[in-house]
């Protein structure tokens, strides 16, 4: 690993920091229909340096936490740990993250800069259920009785701000339900 002071962070560099936001919902599966939930988090974003596999691909990483909590009680719903990963030479970007529900995700993208949009940087990652590439590993409890089939994450920064969209399409109750989550985020 490198000194992290040295190190392309590439789009990642954006990330780096303390976000907030306070306009999150949460549209998530109930046995009788769905249920709305209005949330805060707080996601940090950390360098990590750089890795370089088999001697021939070198990765730039952030480490991040999620934590979010619901409006409606101030309890933690979701708690999510992971890295962003760069890989310059290829141009992908991939995110890891685990939470503490027995799930794994491994969703991956080629990243294209915007031309007309300099200052704006949207990375997407997606990831599928047996995908050779970019996969999903649950417990089998979780693939038994709420199986993650696909997971989609895309996030636009401009500046100090920062929003993202996730879907999760999830086999619960006898039904495939897109669970989904958005906000707004503002760096300290």
């Amino acid at each position: 690993m490198s000194d992290l002071n040295d190190i392309d962070y590439g789009p990642l560099q954006s990330l780096i920091g303390i976000w907030r936001g306070d306009k999150g919902m949460d549209i998530a599966p109930e046995p009788d229909g769905t249920e709305e939930n209005p949330y805060y988090e707080t996601i940090v974003f950390e360098a990590a340096g750089d890795v370089t596999n088999a001697e021939s691909q070198l990765i730039t990483a952030l480490r991040y936490t999620q934590e979010v909590r619901r409006k409606s009680n101030d309890k933690v719903f979701h708690d999510q740990t992971g890295y962003w990963m760069w890989d310059k030479q290829n141009s992908i970007i991939m995110q890891s993250l685990t939470i503490p529900r027995g799930v794994a995700v491994l969703a991956g993208g080629k990243f294209v800069a915007a031309a007309d949009k300099p200052d704006e940087i949207t990375l997407s990652v997606s990831a599928k259920l047996d995908d050779q590439d970019w996969g999903i590993i649950q417990s089998p409890f979780m693939r038994d009785h709420a199986s993650t089939l696909e997971f989609s994450h895309n996030l636009t920064v401009v500046g100090d701000n920062f929003s993202y969209s996730e879907r999760t399409l999830v086999d619960i109750y006898g039904t495939h339900f897109e669970h989904t989550d958005g906000n707004d985020l503002v760096r300290e």
